[in-house]
């Protein structure tokens, strides 16, 4: 009998196990795809407005007009499940993940579905963020709202892009 409930409990931890596994991958995976879904989003007037835009800033309790990069963000996470990241603001979405890397002292590897964010001196705080999609020794590939071809802060759409990682301040995860 005792062998028979060892064996049990051997089976329900190892189930366990691979099924945190899988849903750990399938969380960066959905949330991966959702984001890259967004490529293509465009402002309606280019003064932070549009269906999906406001859809975004709805998420963080925001009227349309507001900036929103950070608002793209929460709202991906949550389509995923992950709500413990909901803010409007970058500060206050900095602060609610883990701080995976900083200023070139990394603890992790970023992964897709990881957080960029982005300092500016002449705001002293941090004032944009967006999705790491790919990590790579000197630059990484994002997916960020409110940007443009040229990599504003203050865009017209969700756009694919290529940082170096002298311009990042910080990743955080939400997968923890």
């Amino acid at each position: 009998m005792a062998k028979n409930l060892s064996f049990l409990f051997a089976f329900i931890v190892l189930c366990g196990l691979n099924s945190s596994a899988q849903s750990g991958i399938s969380l960066r995976d959905g949330i991966q795809k959702t984001y890259n879904a967004a490529i293509g989003v465009r402002e309606r007037t280019g003064r932070n407005d549009g269906v999906d835009v406001e859809k975004y800033l709805a998420y963080v309790w925001l009227k349309p007009g507001n900036p929103w990069c950070a608002a793209f963000v929460s709202w991906t996470l949550g389509q995923s499940g992950v709500k413990k990241a909901r803010s409007g603001g970058c500060v206050a979405l900095m602060e609610q993940g883990t701080t995976i890397y900083r200023t070139n002292k990394l603890t992790r590897t970023p992964g897709p579905g990881d957080v960029f964010f982005i300092y500016y001196p002449t705001k002293k705080r941090v004032a944009h963020t967006g999705f790491v999609d790919k990590w790579e020794s000197t630059y990484l590939i994002t997916v960020e709202g409110n940007t443009n071809e040229a990599g504003s802060r203050e865009g017209d759409g969700v756009y694919r892009k290529r940082r170096l990682k002298s311009q990042i301040y910080a990743v955080s995860t939400y997968l923890n």
